[in-house]
């Protein structure tokens, strides 16, 4: 198997053709991929919290739970106690930290917005993304995530998969900021909030089926790049 290893080649100097054509290459192998999975921007919003640190199967179930429960809905959700809250989201691990979480997303939902996604989405992308980023148990990722998929604001998600297959096609070196990663996708890519959409949704489905730690470059649909 043939393993990339970047740190003993030049890096590449990022530019719209080459990330484009990244992205062109990864929409042939899989299509459009509609991510992200939620029947309201609220849904989203609580998929974002639950998919810290576990697999997207862990979250569906937790989601499950509190539908079954009618409790998918942000002030049932401030009603619930702790414990109870912990018990239903379960399935996504660590769940009482993120019990805690999803609580802090909620009060400041209701509290800042009344609970009304329109009116979170008439607010500016940076003035929002600040505002997330001061709730307890947000960080960049998190953010993004909710801005992007939640509230169709057009800015880039960075995540582990990104970096690693940016980094193994040299775009990126080992020591990048969340910021720095985030900004040559947004310097070199078309202002587009269902372009940034579908090309982190590409990035993660390369990084789980071909991108591993041991990765499958032989049948990556990025080969050609390497």
């Amino acid at each position: 198997m043939r393993r990339l290893k970047p740190t003993r080649f030049p890096r590449r100097r990022p530019s719209q053709h080459a990330l484009l054509a990244i992205y062109r290459a990864m929409r042939r192998a899989h299509g459009h991929l509609k991510w992200w999975p939620g029947e309201t921007p609220f849904e989203v919003m609580v998929g974002a919290m639950l998919t810290q640190n576990t697999a997207w199967r862990n979250v569906e179930l937790a989601i499950s739970n509190l539908k079954s429960k009618k409790a998918l809905s942000p002030r049932v959700i401030r009603r619930m106690t702790a414990s109870y809250l912990a018990r239903l989201i379960r399935p996504a691990g660590y769940f009482n930290v993120k019990a805690k979480r999803l609580r802090n997303l909620i009060e400041f939902f209701l509290r800042k917005y009344a609970g009304n996604i329109a009116r979170m989405r008439r607010v500016k992308l940076y003035k929002l993304r600040r505002e997330l980023l001061e709730v307890n148990g947000i960080g960049q990722e998190t953010a993004d995530s909710i801005l992007v998929y939640a509230l169709d604001k057009p800015i880039f998600v960075v995540d582990a998969y990104t970096r690693r297959v940016m980094f193994r096609h040299r775009y990126l070196s080992e020591n990048e900021s969340y910021e720095e990663i985030q900004r040559i996708f947004m310097r070199h890519l078309p202002k587009s909030v269902g372009l940034y959409n579908d090309y982190h949704a590409q990035l993660v489905e390369i990084g789980k089926r071909y991108c591993r730690k041991s990765p499958r470059c032989e049948i990556c649909p990025l080969q050609p790049f390497l």
